[in-house]
């Protein structure tokens, strides 16, 4: 169980772009890791926010040559975290199933409160919401 952020924990948002290639998932996490200091969820959020960094970078046209993608984030106190990765779009094709891949939307799935994807071939986004627990 998630223990609740404490009352000291102010409104906190960012928003870094990124190249589009999977290796900044690790940066992504790293650049997270001073705005979810003292947020309940801090773990579940990286981990979806690496998750979303790496599609982008995989699956959207963010991988093309000079592509990027941005990941902006917020920290509303004793509420929610939110998070979301906005990509340069392309076809959504659902990925034939390979049992060593394929799971960053089933962790998000299991691990946020809430979450969607909106956009066209142009630029996608997706996001997703945590809520704090409950004391």
């Amino acid at each position: 169980m998630h223990t609740p952020a404490p009352d000291t924990l102010g409104l906190r948002t960012t928003g870094i772009t990124y190249p589009g290639n999977p290796e900044q998932a690790s940066a992504v996490r790293a650049d997270l890791r001073g705005l979810l200091d003292g947020c309940p969820m801090a773990d579940d959020v990286t981990l979806c926010a690496s998750e979303m960094a790496a599609n982008a970078a995989l699956h959207s046209n963010s991988r093309l040559p000079g592509g990027q993608f941005t990941i902006r984030a917020e920290i509303h106190p004793r509420d929610y975290a939110w998070i979301e990765v906005e990509d340069g779009g392309g076809p959504w094709i659902e990925p034939a199933p390979d049992p060593d891949r394929g799971r960053g939307l089933d962790i998000i799935r299991a691990l946020a409160s809430d979450w969607g994807i909106d956009g066209d071939y142009i630029t996608r986004i997706i996001w997703a919401r945590f809520d704090w627990p409950t004391p």
